[in-house]
This record gives structure tokens, sequence and C-alpha cells, in this order.
């Protein structure tokens, strides 16, 4: 169990991981439309290359007080990165008739966050 002031850093990080999901669902649904859950794909790209970056960069480039991990990692990336959304998006998708696009959407959502924590190691590695 951690102590009073880890849990505040992960609820802290969870808030702003949350909100900024909502936010960014919000705008990625009124620009890219929403006949696909381009949103969701973006935002677990997003995630994914920021935990990626952030976890190498701060383990093998800077010293930092392992309490960003709490915040950023944990925290912040774990509300922000929607996961659970996606398993539902997806399955909507089969249940309207729409398989293609679920399977599209599966395979751009591993692909892409896979991708994404890869380049924010390759990222994180060439900063000096």
């Amino acid at each position: 169990m951690g102590t009073l002031a880890d849990i505040s850093l992960v609820a802290l990080g969870g808030l702003l991981g949350a909100v900024g999901r909502f936010l960014f669902s919000r705008w990625a649904s009124r620009t890219l439309g929403a006949g696909f859950p381009s949103g969701t794909l973006l935002i677990n790209f997003l995630g994914s290359l920021l935990i990626g970056f952030f976890l190498v960069w701060t383990t093998e480039r800077v010293l930092a007080d392992p309490r960003w991990r709490l915040l950023v990692a944990i925290g912040f990336c774990g509300a922000f990165t929607t996961y659970s959304s996606y398993a539902f998006e997806t399955l909507k998708l089969y249940e309207e008739g729409a398989a293609r696009l679920a399977l599209i959407n599966v395979a751009a959502n591993n692909l892409a966050a896979l991708t994404a924590v890869v380049l924010g190691a390759v990222i994180a590695r060439k900063i000096a």
C-alpha cells in the first residue's frame, strides 16, 4: 500500500488524464467525425508514445524522482489511454455489421500503441 503522498500523485495524474481524454475525445469527434473511433485511436497512440518516452527518459537519460512515475505513467497515462473504450467501440462496430472496421480498429490500436511505445523510447534515447 502506498503512502498518502503517493496515492495523491496517482490521483492527480488520473484526474488530469481523465479530463484530458474527455476533452481530446470531444475535439476529435468534432474534428474527425464519429464514423470511426479516431479519438480513441489517437489517445491510445499518444498515451503509449508518452509512456514509452517518459519511462525510458526517466530511467536511462535523467535522474528523476520515482514519484514522477506515479504521477505520469500510472496516474496520467493510466487514465488518459482508453483501452476499455476501445474494446467497447470495437464490439459496437462488429455488432453494427462493420466487422471489417472492427478488425481495422483492433489492428490499428494495437499496432499504433506498440509503435508509439517504441517511438517514445527511441526519442528518449536520442535526447542527450
